[in-house]
């Protein structure tokens, strides 16, 4: 069995780490250098730097962060936020990430994914799809459309069909975000998560909504597990205020997601 990760996410602006609810309501979360090290330290298996302030300003910042970070752990780092062009993302990979995540410039340029995989190889090019559920013509029905600009902005383009078409494309792997779920502690939107990987290929990063050890555990657990219809088969489950705020660490999450049968790597 596939050994299942667990990593933190670093939202980094002007150069601090910060967390909010569904996007909004941000608040200090601490030094991005500083939670790098402790992640580092407890075994996280890999770490995801997104610059939500996207601006040229702030691109600057973060890289400056990710050499700092490069420097002192030795686990892999994914960057995103602000990523527009093969050049933004060479500087990225420059600075010390092992890969890239896009969003909005991908939703505007979906060749940009193709160029991306063709430069640096698709295991370095990480589609960032915020999804948020709308509903359909009646009560019973809905479907999740992609959004841009940090979760501000309605595509209209279905957040599975943008998934296929992005891999098909280049895209390695899809770090998928629940925008109904963000920050909020009330667990993963684990029908999202199955939809998205019963239509791809490749590995899909679960994002938004962790709240408890369960709920990071269930994510990560595949069908026909002890948690019943609570499965979400993800290949890796992205955790941060749970992180941030000292709530848990990574070999508690780590031991707790073993105990329920996930497999994990120490």
């Amino acid at each position: 069995m596939q050994a299942k990760r667990i990593i933190p996410c670093l939202d980094v602006d002007d150069g601090r780490v910060v967390k909010g609810i569904q996007f909004k309501g941000i608040q200090d979360a601490g030094d991005p250098v500083e939670l790098a090290r402790r992640y580092n330290s407890q075994g996280a298996d890999e770490l995801t730097f997104l610059d939500i302030g996207a601006s040229y300003k702030s691109r600057a910042t973060l890289l400056d962060v990710v050499r700092q970070v490069a420097a002192e752990v030795f686990i892999p780092l994914c960057v995103g936020g602000g990523i527009r062009t093969v050049e933004d993302m060479r500087e990225a990979m420059n600075a010390g990430a092992d890969k890239v995540s896009v969003c909005t410039a991908a939703l505007r340029n979906p060749a940009l994914l193709r160029d991306m995989a063709r430069s640096y190889g698709s295991q370095c090019v990480v589609l960032s799809i915020d999804a948020k559920r709308v509903p359909g013509r009646n009560a019973q029905s809905f479907s999740w459309h992609a959004y841009s600009h940090g979760g501000r902005e309605d595509t209209g383009l279905d957040a599975v069909a943008w998934a296929v078409q992005a891999v098909d494309l280049g895209a390695g792997e899809i770090l998928l975000n629940s925008i109904d779920a963000d920050g909020t502690g009330a667990g993963y939107d684990l029908e999202l998560i199955r939809t998205i990987l019963e239509a791809v290929p490749v590995p899909v990063i679960a994002s938004g909504g962790a709240g408890t050890l369960d709920q990071i555990a269930n994510v990560l657990l595949p069908p026909g597990s002890q948690s019943g219809d609570q499965w979400g088969n993800a290949d890796a489950a992205l955790a941060a205020s749970l992180l941030h705020f000292g709530k848990t660490t990574i070999p508690a999450i780590k031991k707790y997601a073993e105990s329920k049968g996930v497999c994990v790597r120490w």
